[in-house]
Parts: C-alpha cells; structure tokens; sequence
C-alpha cells in the first residue's frame, strides 16, 4: 500500500510538472499537485521513509 501510496504521489508530480511547463490546463494540473502533497505528508506521519 504505501509503495502504491508513493507511486500515486511520483506520478501527479510528473503531471503536474508536464502540465505547468507544456500546457496551460488551469487548476486541475494544481489540483494533482495538492493530492501528490498530501500523499507524501500521509506517508510522512505513518512514520515511513518518503524514498
């Protein structure tokens, strides 16, 4: 679970990255950031190494 958890987060940062500097989408793109954040703050409290 917590592998998937940090593959999600690698994944909507990716995106987020892809979208901000290539296209212009508007807050969707930021909205996938915010989610990668959370994911990786989620794994920071449970106490797991983030790599």
């Amino acid at each position: 679970m917590s592998n998937l958890l940090y593959l999600i987060a690698v994944i909507l940062v990716i995106a987020w990255a892809v979208g901000f500097v290539g296209y212009n989408v508007g807050g969707i793109i930021h909205i996938l950031l915010v989610i990668a954040i959370i994911a990786v703050i989620f794994r920071v409290i449970q106490g797991r190494n983030i790599l």
